[in-house]
């Protein structure tokens, strides 16, 4: 079991940048692909950004050129930088383990709030 608690969030302006923080506890971290997800007020959560054991990185169309998604296994972290931010960005992002979010047995944490601001 991993636990992940989500950070980095905020009010920023359209244009700006943040960098998004999900930090792991638990066994076997290394092995999982892992997500970013968001899910505005009365929207359906989706994956913006998905990254493989390896590194491999996949993106949404919304979000591809303007989000990069990179852990670093050693400090069992998962980032996503946040460029060119619009107003449509803005959500509740969480993190996960894909195989458990696409196998319906995900836990979702409270996230970390992104507001972009016009």
């Amino acid at each position: 079991q991993v636990q992940l608690v989500e950070s980095g969030g905020g009010l920023v302006q359209a244009g700006g940048s943040l960098r998004l923080s999900c930090a792991a506890s638990g066994s076997i971290f290394n092995i999982y692909a892992m997500g970013w997800y968001r899910q505005a007020p009365g929207k359906q959560r989706e994956l913006v950004a998905g990254i493989a054991s390896d590194g491999t990185g996949n993106y949404a169309d919304s979000v591809k050129g303007r989000f990069t998604i990179s852990r670093d296994n050693a400090k069992n972290t998962v980032y996503l930088q946040m460029n060119s931010l619009k107003p449509e960005d803005t959500a509740v992002y969480y993190c996960n383990v894909i195989s458990t979010v696409v196998a319906g047995r995900a836990y979702w944490g409270q996230g970390t709030q992104v507001t972009v601001s016009s």
